[in-house]
């Protein structure tokens, strides 16, 4: 869903599980909880809070 990335709850080389919290995509005046669909490690967050995404846009890598 496009959306508004309104907080970051990782960074780079966190540790993750399946279930985690990642971000916050506030979209259509609703906050919606993004969580980790895997367990390992963030590779890569590519923006940061504050910023507005499109549907399909990758916002970070979790590497297994």
């Amino acid at each position: 869903i496009p959306g508004l990335i309104s907080q970051i709850f990782v960074s780079v080389s966190d540790s993750v599980k399946t279930g985690d919290k990642l971000f916050i995509l506030e979209a259509m005046k609703m906050e919606n909880e993004i969580t980790s669909p895997l367990s390992g490690t963030v590779k890569n967050i590519y923006f940061e809070s504050g910023v507005a995404v499109e549907k399909g846009t990758i916002i970070m890598e979790i590497e297994e």
